[in-house]
């Protein structure tokens, strides 16, 4: 009987234990940290005209450029775009916001759709890349461009190239067969986004599908082909100015620092920028694509100064 008593007593309870985990507050997802991903899109600011131009043209591929050129008279320094897509996405247009804004800020800007990994193997993406600075040279009149006064960024894979073109600055080894020879690929100055700079340390004991399509192979079957391809390999005395900017959330940053610190040693400019919240790519939205042409215009002007107007 004792037994039967408990055992009701204890069956009195239940319903008052089940309402009281009713009444339990839900548990909330923290909300997230930082601003929200805005967006987007070209569209050709007043005062500048568009232009495609044409680089070389391969059967996989026609090389161009795409170049925001003002419409008032006078010649301005020149700034070109390496776009990303980890080697194998064309994002040209997703890159065209932010030049359109660096162009308001007194640049002419240029854009390269350079062979993809999925068209032509390394290093056919940096030749095209040191030909579109040629173009842009042999065509500085008509684009009204200062050719002694020109630079280079790029984000994620373009940023890799962007470090890589000014690492090689007057490398005639890396300048490749495109055309228009008799001109320079010389940069006065480079921005790397988020990008891997040490290919090498990046790849050890790994295998990045996206890296074996581009260089035709793994690090371990073609070791020389990620050194040579690493910007961190050629710093050196005379190589441009050099600074990064990078998101707080990004992780692309493997060779960044050891980089920097090879390129204070021989007393060149550097630095990094760390964007708050920022996550990859983040110069594709605001608000830190304001934040990085902010960062970029500041440093291309005092590296290429202000446009000449007539």
């Amino acid at each position: 009987m004792k037994s039967f008593v408990t055992a009701l007593l204890a069956m009195s309870f239940l319903p008052l234990l089940t309402a009281a985990e009713t009444q339990k507050p839900a548990s909330k997802k923290p909300a997230p940290s930082g601003p929200k991903w805005q967006k987007l899109t070209p569209q050709t600011p007043a005062g500048f005209t568009l232009k495609t131009l044409e680089v070389a043209k391969y059967p996989e591929h026609t090389v161009e450029l795409y170049v925001y050129v003002p419409d008032a008279a006078g010649t301005w320094p020149c700034i070109l775009d390496i776009h990303g897509g980890g080697w194998q996405k064309r994002q040209v247009e997703a890159d065209k916001p932010m030049m359109e804004r660096l162009a308001q800020r007194g640049f002419v800007t240029a854009l390269v759709s350079y062979r993809l990994s999925t068209e032509a193997k390394f290093p056919a993406a940096l030749h095209d890349c040191k030909a579109a600075l040629r173009c842009l040279r042999a065509h500085a009149k008509e684009l009204k461009i200062d050719p002694e006064r020109i630079g280079c960024m790029g984000g994620s894979a373009g940023g890799h190239l962007s470090g890589l073109t000014a690492m090689t600055t007057g490398l005639p080894e890396f300048e490749g067969e495109g055309p228009f020879k008799e001109q320079s690929s010389t940069v006065r100055a480079a921005i790397v986004l988020a990008a891997t700079q040490d290919l090498v340390a990046a790849n050890v004991g790994k295998k990045s599908e996206g890296a074996i399509l581009f260089f035709g192979g793994s690090i371990e079957e073609k070791p020389e082909v990620y050194q040579a391809a690493s910007p961190i390999t050629h710093v050196r005395a005379g190589v441009p100015p050099t600074i990064f900017i990078e998101g707080e959330k990004d992780t692309l940053k493997i060779g960044r620092a050891e980089m920097m610190e090879k390129l204070k040693s021989l007393g060149i400019e550097t630095g990094v920028h760390t964007l708050k919240h920022a996550p990859h790519p983040f110069w594709m939205s605001d608000p830190w694509c304001a934040e990085t042409v902010d960062i970029a215009a500041a440093f291309f002007k005092k590296h290429l100064g202000e446009p000449m107007l007539e």
